[in-house]
């Protein structure tokens, strides 16, 4: 059966990597105020809304649309189930906050959303996507189910009660990973060295901590599956990426990978088609698989032609499937589209089986019910948005894993191009640990 991509935290933070290193994680809660929060386990009566809460750093020191995809998304699967009854004919409020991405913000966000006031304290969060998620422990020490949040951090991979969107193979007991060390495999890698022949690959890096560690990683992971590394560091101050390209060609590199942000992306690739650097890939990572391509590499038309996109969900442009169809017809109202805000679409998805599962088994949505389901359930597809997703808790890391991906190219006039299925594009690769 094939199985969730670990390591995606790694990939997650990669798009904010400059911004984590950079940002305080903030002043947090005193103790006193979640002491009451434990013992309350809302559940839906015949007269009340079900709620949920979906924390969002909508505002932040990234950017103001950075991280409010998922959000999107969820938001839109909700609108949908209530226009369509509910869940049992119970209506979903979906209660938001925003943490304006510090440590202090999110801790006042869980403090609000899960102890509530006057009995509106929510069953569980969907959707999270928290530059800084420093009341993690908070929610799970009150057993509030998390589903489906953007593993930005090493949360999903500490906490019980925290079911991150792509799984997790870790105890959970509140150290990330296995004795501090998280793992993940070169099935990207794998990829583009089996079905497009790429032989020398470069890594991209801003001369700053958070960046170099990162295209260490990739690095790291590269080298694993035989390719000849080329590794150019710019100055994040005054960078130079002319010369960057200009190596880039000289070197006669196959594929291009990055550590470093959105802007500077687009600067690489207007420096590679302003000296004629061919690639095979470009190759970016989930949080830049949008709909804003054509205005992000306006500069760059052949290297915006090389952008390659791989994730764990399906091609959010792949309209041919059903699944696809019924998200993008629920959120054309939208400006853009984004891999991400597929994902919180699916995050909701999951968090209403799971509330139905609860209807069925007659035991009310409460939290314990909900939180029982997620322990459950394996290989969860979300209707085939996803592939396929588990919750194990083993002892000691795989050495090894099966492991599918999904992959997009974008290509002007079309959007992002499905490459294979998802369910398919698979391979049997090594687990390489690395430190969150």
């Amino acid at each position: 059966m094939p199985r969730s991509r670990p390591g995606r935290a790694a990939e997650a933070a990669a798009a904010v990597l400059l911004l984590l290193a950079g940002t305080a994680c903030g002043s947090r809660l005193p103790e006193s105020d979640f002491e009451h929060g434990n013992s309350r386990t809302p559940a839906a009566s015949s007269d009340t809304p079900i709620r949920v809460g979906i924390i969002t750093s909508a505002t932040s020191p990234v950017g103001g649309d950075t991280f409010t995809g998922p959000r999107d998304g969820a938001k839109a699967y909700f609108d949908r189930l209530d226009a369509r009854g509910g869940i049992d004919g119970h209506p979903v409020e979906v209660r938001l906050c925003d943490d304006g991405g510090s440590g202090v913000g999110n801790n006042a966000c869980v403090h609000q959303l899960i102890d509530g006031a006057d009995g509106d304290a929510v069953v569980a969060l969907v959707a999270t996507t928290a530059l800084d998620y420093a009341g993690a422990s908070r929610v799970s020490h009150a057993r509030v189910p998390d589903i489906g949040g953007q593993p930005i951090g090493a949360a999903y991979d500490t906490w019980p009660h925290l079911y991150g969107i792509y799984g997790s193979l870790a105890p959970r007991a509140g150290t990330p990973g296995w004795g501090g060390r998280l793992y993940g495999g070169t099935e990207v890698y794998r990829y583009f060295k089996r079905e497009r022949g790429a032989r020398t690959a470069a890594v991209v890096s801003y001369n700053q901590a958070a960046s170099a560690a990162y295209a260490r990683l990739v690095e790291q992971g590269l080298k694993t599956e035989g390719y000849r590394v080329v590794t150019e560091q710019v100055d994040f101050a005054l960078p130079n990426f002319r010369a960057v390209a200009a190596d880039l060609k000289q070197q006669g590199a196959d594929l291009v990978f990055d550590a470093i942000d959105t802007h500077g992306n687009a600067q690489l690739c207007e420096a590679m088609d302003q000296v004629g650097a061919k690639v095979i890939a470009k190759v970016t990572n989930v949080q830049n698989w949008t709909s804003t391509v054509p205005e992000d590499y306006k500069n760059s038309p052949r290297c915006r032609n090389a952008l390659w996109a791989t994730g764990s969900s399906r091609d959010f442009d792949d309209t041919s499937q059903a699944a696809v169809r019924e998200f993008r017809d629920a959120t054309k109202g939208l400006k853009t589209h984004s891999q991400w805000q597929l994902e919180g679409w699916a995050a909701a998805m999951r968090f209403t089986d799971a509330a139905k599962a609860c209807v069925r088994m007659k035991t009310g949505v409460t939290r314990a019910c909900v939180d029982g389901f997620m322990n459950r359930s394996e290989n969860y597809t979300a209707g085939g948005l996803l592939v396929p997703v588990s919750f194990q808790r083993l002892a000691e890391p795989p050495r090894t894993r099966r492991t599918c991906l999904s992959v997009a190219r974008w290509q002007d006039g079309k959007g992002w191009v499905p490459q294979g299925d998802m369910n398919s594009t698979c391979f049997d690769v090594p687990q390489l640990p690395y430190r969150p």
